[in-house]
């Protein structure tokens, strides 16, 4: 075997000299930044979506150059400052959430970046589109099982172009991710095939850089293609016509008060700011049809103190909602914990809360829902007995966790309105949403607490994520958040409505209730996904098969 042909297929077995490794920690720290300002960030509050288009391709450089030997490190590096700048708000959240989300996404890379390696020097022409069926497998399957996490799909970051959210509607948000992230690996083939040494090198060799570009111009132009064809059928065939539908006037209620900040005095502020902005709504029009809490609105379980009464203070606020909600004349949805006693296995009863929300009507609760998919070491932490160190450690820092909800509930109000209230950070799994559709829900009522993140940037991340649920569906999203974004989607995914963030407010909007049509998403949910995870698996097999026979060769 020459020397050549070797390096092409597992790339120098050299170790790296101490400048090499600084300049490409540099350039994948770049990287990072660049992929950062893609999305709502500490750089812009609303982002720079057209970055996504160019943020992997300095690490995707890095993937192609080194060695397979020393990729997972570089990719461990990347994927640590990724998620570190990214989540930076997370440092609000939880003490060791901006540690531990970081360190996971360490793992993840440093076994993502070898694949990339492998990818691109097993199929040398196609390489680029391996990697991107790679990256979206890779996408899809961390969302999955306890770790599951959808911050950071390159996708999210269009969520300002309607076109590309509508689209979602056939692939949800996994085609448009295929379009951002395509992009990246092809500019990357192009560059890695050009450069003769280091590709980062200053002076540019012009005529060589044409013609590495030109052995690619066709891949340019079916691209170019692909994008028109996407924003046309996102643009025009998949725009929805909800002018006849009924309109659902709600008041968006944002007390911005972070309930779990302060015991006692915390929810008795909230509920004093929430009542207080819902009068003036219920004030300023008569024509309100229903009146919407944030999550977590008021955090004492409402049914379970009027049972048991644990608590006198917390009683006379149970006491004191329970007597605003008698004379109330229109419904109200609002964040509350749930609580029941439960006798375990071992005889003794204990109290297991819920995250939920409820409807009131006619001053009594109608419907509860509990929380389904529960934030990961915050809410909830399956492995007390395997490792009791970790249990140990979250409840040393006050972790409240939740018991898991079972039921996909559809409320109906009095008036035959139908909604599902996804609770915060379940409106960024697409399943969930989808599932709450094919169960009836005709408007999406996301409750969601940011407020703690005191970032406006976080509550953008996430509002982003609720832009395509309307998409993929094609149904109303209504956000009721204590502290941002509170706002109103429409089924053509397009923000027709929202309230200033970090502010004490209400919004008073209409919310079109459309359910004449069911997308090819909530049909079949993700099966562009499935379809990236199952052509990765045959890459990787056919990759790592060929240079597992180049290195027996050699």
């Amino acid at each position: 075997m020459t020397a050549a042909r070797r390096d092409t297929a597992l790339g120098s077995a050299s170790k790296p000299s101490g400048k090499t490794i600084l300049t490409d920690l540099g350039v994948l720290s770049l990287s990072a930044l660049v992929f950062t300002a893609s999305f709502p960030s500490f750089l812009s509050d609303s982002g720079w979506g057209l970055f996504a288009y160019v943020a992997l391709v300095p690490g995707i450089l890095i993937a192609n150059r080194v060695s397979l030997r020393h990729s997972w490190w570089y990719g461990a590096y990347y994927g640590f400052v990724t998620y570190l700048l990214h989540n930076y708000w997370l440092g609000n959240f939880h003490p060791l959430a901006i540690l531990i989300v970081p360190l996971i996404y360490a793992v993840y890379y440093a076994l993502l970046f070898p694949l990339l390696a492998v990818m691109h020097r097993s199929f040398p022409r196609f390489g680029y589109l391996a990697q991107v069926v790679v990256w979206l497998a890779y996408e899809y399957l961390r969302t999955l099982g306890f770790l599951g996490y959808a911050y950071g799909i390159l996708g999210y970051t269009q969520y300002r172009i309607p076109a590309f959210v509508r689209f979602s509607s056939i692939t949800g948000i996994w085609g448009v991710s295929f379009v951002v992230v395509l992009p990246s690996m092809l500019i990357a083939a192009v560059l890695t095939r050009y450069a003769t040494g280091s590709p980062f090198a200053l002076s540019i060799d012009f005529g060589r850089l044409y013609g590495a570009a030109r052995r690619y111009a066709v891949d340019a132009v079916l691209y170019a293609i692909l994008v028109s064809a996407v924003l046309i059928t996102g643009g025009i065939f998949l725009r929805t016509d909800y002018s006849e539908s009924r309109m659902w006037r709600v008041a968006l209620v944002q007390q911005d008060v972070d309930p779990h900040q302060g015991g006692i005095a915390a929810y008795r502020e909230s509920l004093d700011r929430s009542m207080r902005q819902s009068n003036m709504a219920l004030a300023t029009d008569p024509s309100i049809d229903a009146v919407i809490w944030s999550e977590t609105s008021f955090v004492p379980p409402i049914t379970y103190h009027l049972q048991f009464r644990p608590n006198p203070e917390t009683f006379q606020l149970v006491r004191r909602i329970q007597d605003y909600m008698a004379v109330q004349t229109v419904p109200f949805i609002i964040g509350n914990s749930d609580a029941v006693r439960v006798r375990g296995e071992d005889g003794v009863v204990r109290r297991v809360d819920y995250n939920a929300a409820v409807l009131f009507e006619q001053g009594r609760i109608v419907e509860t829902y509990r929380k389904i998919h529960l934030v990961p070491f915050t809410e909830h932490f399956p492995f007390q007995r395997s490792l009791p160190w970790v249990y140990n450690i979250l409840l040393e820092f006050d972790t409240n966790f939740w018991g898991e909800g079972k039921a996909f509930t559809v409320f109906e109000t009095s008036d035959g309105v139908r909604f599902s209230t996804p609770i915060c950070f379940e409106d960024t799994f697409g399943y969930l949403s989808r599932e709450f559709v094919r169960e009836g829900a005709d408007v999406l009522v996301n409750l969601t607490n940011d407020r703690w993140a005191e970032s406006v940037p976080a509550a953008m991340q996430h509002m982003a994520m609720g832009v395509f649920r309307s998409g993929e569906n094609r149904r109303t999203t209504v956000r009721g958040t204590n502290g941002g974004m509170t706002a109103v989607i429409s089924p053509n995914g397009v923000i027709t409505g929202m309230l200033e963030p970090l502010t004490e407010g209400h919004l008073i909007a209409d919310a079109p209730v459309y359910n004449a049509s069911t997308t090819i998403y909530t049909r079949f949910g993700d099966w562009a996904a499935y379809l990236f995870v199952f052509a990765a698996l045959i890459l990787s097999g056919l990759g790592v098969g060929r240079i597992f026979r180049t290195g027996r060769a050699e």
